[in-house]
């Protein structure tokens, strides 16, 4: 899945100001970067046929949120992107964690460490079962 930029800004728009419909996130838009109505409801149509917006129809308007949180929207995308490169088996998803890693501080590296932690005790009831 490929996001274009004002899809991005909508998304994080409607992360923060969740729900709106289209003359809110254009009124919000105007002032910070311009364009029209009709590319902003054409943005939001696009973020709901790519299943990543929920609408409800409220009046003549549709009232849009978020379908999915920003940490599960970052998820899908990596593995999106690694699908195509990554062979069965191969650890080059846990070398590009690792290589990514140097760029966190520490509180990061531990709430990353807890985090895996987390994901240990999951496995581990899964085979407990």
């Amino acid at each position: 899945m490929q996001l274009g930029e004002l899809e991005k800004q909508v998304l994080e728009y409607l992360w923060k100001a969740q729900p709106a419909d289209a003359k809110q996130v254009h009124s919000y838009f105007e002032k910070n970067r311009g364009g029209s109505l009709n590319t902003i409801q054409s943005t939001l149509d696009r973020l709901f046929k790519k299943d990543l917006l929920s609408r409800v129809k409220n009046g003549h308007a549709y009232q849009y949120f978020p379908k999915v949180a920003r940490q599960e929207l970052i998820g899908q995308l990596i593995k999106s992107v690694t699908h195509d490169f990554v062979v069965k088996d191969e650890n080059s998803v846990v070398a590009a964690f690792s290589s990514i890693s140097s760029d966190l501080d520490e509180d990061q590296l531990d709430k990353l460490e807890a985090m895996i932690e987390q994901q240990r005790k999951k496995f581990k009831t899964k085979a407990e079962k």
